[in-house]
This record gives structure tokens, C-alpha cells and sequence, in this order.
């Protein structure tokens, strides 16, 4: 086939269509791409994420051109960096021919922690996900989601048992739309501040003594965890809005315990 023949293929998702009805997202889910990802120390973490692209589809428009969000990633010389994550977008939005678009991509991050009492030092991984919008009028919203695993120890049961209480592994999940940069790092220590105790990769004897301790001085039901998350965020002024849960994987049921606060702080 020459090339003549090739630009006579008909493009069929450029065909008009007469349902008159618009797609608010129309892409491709679950694509995995090398990103960079710096840290607040200065270092670079590479590692890979699953990305979701879409753009809005006017109602006059068959499709969209699904190869041209593959074509977008592979465009960059190998990863798709935190810098380039709004010029990406942008250039999607373009692209597509479209007024409104949506990157997300979520990833492993890995934060170096010392145990309390030894020092030793091991790696510790939080789910991480981007979120890049352009709304109507060309507006970027930027959202960074952390899920951060910690401890959680039940008051109730410290209060009625003679002997310990409770506790179990609890993932607390941020959801930060933000107006300036807050570091992954921030949105982490911010959550593991408050929970019963923070988690680490690797412990020692005297460490273990150390949480098992300080979890137990420190009993957090899963209402507690969300309102002393929530009064943190509303006093950090570069967030404008969040989504803060909590579930916490119940050691004595089969069950979760789950609580969430929601909250705009641009809404009067």
C-alpha cells in the first residue's frame, strides 16, 4: 500500500453524529508509562504509573481519536515528569480537538523512615494519584490523592478491657485540591501525625516496644482520625478543597469501620 492509499482510508470517528447528545469523557483507562517524580529532599524517584486519559466529546462528533492519547505519552523521551503534567494536558486538550480534558495517574511513592528508638532506616511505599483537569474556559484544577496506611487503637475497648485493646492497620485517604505546591511528603506527615501510630518498614525490638506503646497511649476511633485530619486541612491554605477517609480494617470483625469528611473551602 503507498501512501496515496493510506490517506484515502476513511476516518470514521471524525464522522458527524446526530444523536445530539455530548460525552463528558471519552479516552483510554489503565495504560502504564514510566513517570519521574521528585521528592522534598531533592531526589528523583523513577518509577511506573497507570494512567487514565479522557477529553470531552462535543454531541456533533462520531469519536474521539483514542491513538493520539498513546501518541501523547510516547511523545516524551521516556517518563512523564510532575513539571510537564499541566503542558501535557494542555497539549492533550489540543490535540483532541477538545475544550475540556482529565489526566490521572497513579503510582508507588517511597518515603525513607527511621524507626522511633533504633534509627534503622527501610523503605516505606504510599499509593499516590495526580489529577489534572481542564473545565470549561480553559481552568486547570490540580488534585493529589495520598492513601497513607497507619495505626489505629480503639478507645472503647483500652477503656473496658483489663488487659490491652484492639488495633488494627487503618488506610487514611487524602484528596487535595491544591492552589500552590504541597509536597507528598506534607500530606503523609499531616496524616500520620494524628493517627494512633505511623507505620514503618522495618522495626526493632525496643521500636516494636515503642509503637505498641504509643498506639495504646494514643486510642483513635475512626471519627477521631477524619475531624483531627479535617482541622489540619482547613487551617493549610494551599488546599482550596479535600476529601479526607478513613477505614480501618477491624481486627475483631469482619468488617470495616469508615468515616469521611468532605469539604470546599472556595464554597461560602
Amino acid at each position: 500500500m503507498d501512501l496515496s492509499d493510506t490517506m484515502a482510508i476513511p476516518d470514521v470517528q471524525g464522522f458527524a453524529d446526530t444523536r445530539q447528545l455530548a460525552i463528558n469523557k471519552v479516552g483510554i483507562k489503565s495504560i502504564r508509562h514510566p513517570i519521574k517524580v521528585k521528592d522534598k529532599n531533592g531526589g528523583m524517584q523513577h518509577t511506573i504509573a497507570v494512567f487514565n486519559m479522557y477529553v470531552g466529546l462535543p454531541h456533533n462528533f462520531k469519536g474521539t481519536h483514542m491513538s493520539r492519547f498513546v501518541e501523547l505519552l510516547n511523545s516524551h523521551e521516556r517518563e512523564i515528569s510532575v513539571e510537564n503534567f499541566e503542558p501535557t494536558l494542555r497539549k492533550m486538550v489540543k490535540r483532541l480537538e477538545a475544550e475540556t480534558g482529565h489526566i490521572e495517574m497513579t503510582f508507588p511513592y517511597f518515603i525513607n523512615k527511621k524507626a522511633p528508638v533504633s534509627g534503622v532506616q527501610s523503605l516505606i511505599d504510599y499509593e499516590v494519584t495526580f489529577v489534572g483537569e481542564i473545565h470549561e474556559g480553559d481552568k486547570y484544577t490540580f488534585t493529589m490523592k495520598v492513601v497513607v496506611p497507619v495505626t489505629s487503637l480503639c478507645p472503647c475497648s483500652k477503656k473496658i478491657s483489663e488487659r490491652g485493646a484492639h488495633n488494627q492497620r487503618s488506610h487514611v485517604t487524602v484528596t487535595a485540591t491544591t492552589n500552590d505546591l504541597v509536597w507528598i511528603e506534607d500530606l503523609v506527615q499531616l496524616v500520620e501525625g494524628q493517627a494512633s501510630c505511623e507505620l514503618y518498614g522495618l522495626l526493632k525490638r525496643p521500636d516494636e516496644k515503642y509503637v505498641t506503646e504509643r498506639a495504646y497511649d494514643n486510642p483513635k476511633f475512626v471519627e477521631d482520625m477524619v475531624r483531627d485530619v479535617a482541622a489540619l486541612l482547613n487551617a493549610e491554605k494551599r488546599i482550596d478543597a479535600y476529601v479526607v477517609e478513613s477505614e480501618n480494617f477491624e481486627s475483631i470483625h469482619n468488617h470495616s469501620a469508615y468515616a469521611l469528611i468532605e469539604r470546599n473551602k472556595l464554597e461560602i
